[in-house]
């Protein structure tokens, strides 16, 4: 059995959707960041770590989410398996890795980009970092539009991935996701789905 250890609030989400619909017996341990023993789990403190149940842990959401759906394939969450598919789901995993989250890190934590420490000053890094956000997701939203799905025609893990994000943008910017109808359907499908449901409800969230 699997052990996903998960932070509520966080994309350590993305991969407990992922098992709600794998639908094979999985435990969680929620973490605190920087708890000391959970640094005995993964050095980096970071979510998700997933304890494989085979004597290893895996770490980074997207290995994690890429692991998850090659492990159980019968549950039909990888991207179809054409070169051009598989190609797709890992340009989205990377876009999501490298450029819709770490967008958001500012946001959260505006005291790591500055050394002032006045208030003013955070408030400016997390107008910068609004910004940013919405770039990222004018780009998700030009990918999403005319489409119900990240990639393909059927849900995958990349549709888990990205909705921790929209959730993000749909309480931190002003107008949530007014501006992007396409992502905000995404969105709203994801909030409807009954494994989403499940984990979030598990979370507290």
């Amino acid at each position: 059995m699997v052990t996903l250890y998960y932070h509520t609030g966080a994309c350590s989400l993305a991969p407990h959707i992922a098992l709600e619909w794998i639908g094979e017996p999985y435990e969680t341990k929620e973490v605190e960041f920087g708890d000391k023993e959970y640094l005995k789990v993964n050095p980096a403190g970071a979510v998700p770590a997933l304890d494989t149940g085979e004597g290893w842990i895996l770490t980074q959401a997207a290995a994690v989410l890429r692991y998850l759906s090659r492990r159980y394939p019968k549950a039909g969450i990888a991207a179809d398996s054409s070169p051009r598919d598989e190609a797709e789901a890992d340009r989205w995993s990377s876009f999501i890795t490298g450029d819709l989250h770490p967008a958001f890190f500012s946001l959260f934590s505006p005291n790591r980009y500055t050394r002032a420490r006045e208030k003013e000053a955070f408030d400016d890094v997390r107008e910068a970092a609004k910004a940013l956000v919405r770039k990222k997701f004018d780009i998700l939203e030009a990918h999403l539009s005319g489409r119900r799905y990240m990639v393909g025609d059927k849900r995958s893990y990349l549709d888990a991935y990205v909705f921790p994000m929209e959730r993000w943008a749909a309480s931190m910017l002003e107008d949530g996701l007014s501006k992007y109808p396409s992502v905000r359907k995404h969105h709203d499908m994801m909030a409807a789905d009954e494994g989403v449901k499940r984990a979030l409800a598990a979370e507290g969230a």
